[in-house]
């Protein structure tokens, strides 16, 4: 379970940070364009950066909405150019590779997780997937000494950790399957060779 609390915290964390930056963006970008209530959609575009992969649509579409009305077709087009350009540089590029060290789960599971919890739970699910996900993985996957192979398909592809935080995460991780496996297949102790006097 403290792989799973570290892995959520660390996901909120990282969240947060590129939230807090796209939210700055598109604010500036708004402010620039002309888009009234600029501060609420940037707010918007924070909040909507805890949902993988559609977050962003959520993000945009209230924003280029009133651009239109506001400013007609080229303020639609220049919200959408912007939001765009600012999700795939930090969100595609830059914030998986943080998520990905942070929390060891491969895009390919996070976008499914999201699919999942989102057919599950609805919006509050799609909020939810990543810690939802975590949960289960340490649950189903973490306590079982057999199920690295499973954890191995879950994960990106092996890679040496490049942040101190990824580091300490690979070494906890590695003491905690160890301390399982301990339970899980104790030591038995080697019987002493007993010589039998002639």
């Amino acid at each position: 379970m403290t792989l799973f609390a570290q892995g959520t915290r660390s996901y909120l964390l990282v969240s947060t940070v590129f939230g807090a930056i796209v939210a700055v963006g598109d604010w500036i970008a708004l402010v620039i364009i002309g888009v009234p209530a600029a501060g609420l959609w940037g707010l918007l575009a924070f909040i909507t950066n805890y949902v993988p992969a559609i977050g962003f649509v959520l993000g945009v579409v209230p924003p280029a909405i009133l651009g239109l009305l506001a400013g007609g077709w080229g303020d639609l087009i220049a919200i959408v150019v912007v939001y765009s350009l600012l999700n795939f540089v930090i969100q595609t590029l830059i914030q998986p590779r943080f998520v990905g060290d942070s929390v060891g789960l491969s895009m390919t599971v996070t976008f499914i997780a999201l699919l999942f919890w989102g057919w599950v739970l609805g919006a509050l699910g799609a909020l939810l997937a990543i810690p939802l996900t975590l949960l289960v993985k340490a649950l189903l996957v973490d306590v079982d000494p057999g199920g690295h192979w499973l954890d191995a398909l879950l994960r990106e592809e092996p890679r040496a950790p490049r942040t101190m935080r990824a580091k300490r995460r690979m070494h906890a991780r590695r003491a905690a399957l160890a301390s399982v496996r301990r339970v899980h297949h104790p030591r038995r102790p080697v019987p002493s060779s007993h010589v039998d006097p002639e």
